[in-house]
């Protein structure tokens, strides 16, 4: 496997990148939703990162980006590639190849992207407007904290009837929230939102304490919960939707 080979930390070091176990709450709650599901590891590449952000610390190819986008998430190691984790340290063997990122760009990055606004365009057709679920997992934010993080990119990814309809779900059900705070979303928001024109995206990250075994490596008992929470999360979307399409007959 050829991340295996270049990685020079043991495999399990980036599995806290991963969203680990999100999309088994996600197939848990899905009806008749379309789903994408991010299959490439994360250390691979990010497709929650622009292409731009490539780091220049680690990649050969980040001069092709004119200039590359240094963002803070390229400064502190996370960028389309990451470079390095908490606890781990540094990555990669060796410098990557630049024709290596351009071909992780070009076959795992814009595809995705390339589906995912297909897919948006199409439910907007047919339905007349469109609402982009981002689903995350995030570490335990500590005692008393929120155990659910919504992200609207304050205010620019979604009208606040759909982050208000989701934060009123998710109090219902006991659960501590927090709006933007510490994770307000990232490029697929920025990318495909477009609520001016219907096209509605929200981030929700899950404390993964309420759906992994003790140890956080697979799903457990509280899998179900979540993904009941996550139910009610979609359908209270949709009848955001449903009611902002009909405002927008009248």
């Amino acid at each position: 496997m050829a991340l295996r080979a270049a990685l020079r930390v043991p495999l399990a070091a980036v599995t806290i990148l991963e969203d680990r176990h999100i999309d088994a709450v996600a197939l848990a709650a899905r009806g008749c939703e379309t789903m994408l599901i991010q299959r490439r590891a994360r250390a691979w590449i990010d497709l929650n990162r622009s292409e731009l952000e490539r780091d220049p610390a680690i990649d050969e190819g980040a001069v092709w980006t004119a200039p590359p986008l240094t963002s803070a998430k390229v400064r502190g190691g996370l960028g389309l590639v990451p470079r390095r984790v908490a606890g781990a340290g540094e990555l990669w063997r060796r410098r990557l190849d630049a024709y290596d990122v351009a071909a992780r760009i070009r076959e795992d990055h814009r595809p995705y992207h390339a589906a995912l606004a297909a897919e948006l365009a199409a439910a907007q057709a047919r339905f007349g407007a469109a609402v982009l679920l981002d689903l995350h997992s995030m570490p335990s934010l500590g005692p008393g904290k929120p155990r659910v993080v919504i992200g609207d990119r304050f205010g620019r990814s979604a009208s606040g009837r759909f982050v208000a309809a989701i934060e009123a779900v998710a109090e219902a059900a006991g659960y501590g929230i927090a709006l933007n705070t510490p994770y307000a979303g990232g490029h697929i928001l920025d990318t495909h939102a477009r609520p001016a024109s219907g096209v509605h995206a929200v981030q929700i990250e899950f404390d993964r304490s309420l759906y992994l075994d003790p140890v956080g490596d697979g799903p457990g008992d509280g899998l179900a919960a979540t993904a009941a929470l996550l139910r009610r999360m979609i359908d209270v979307l949709a009848d955001e939707a449903n009611a902002t399409i009909a405002v927008a007959a009248e």
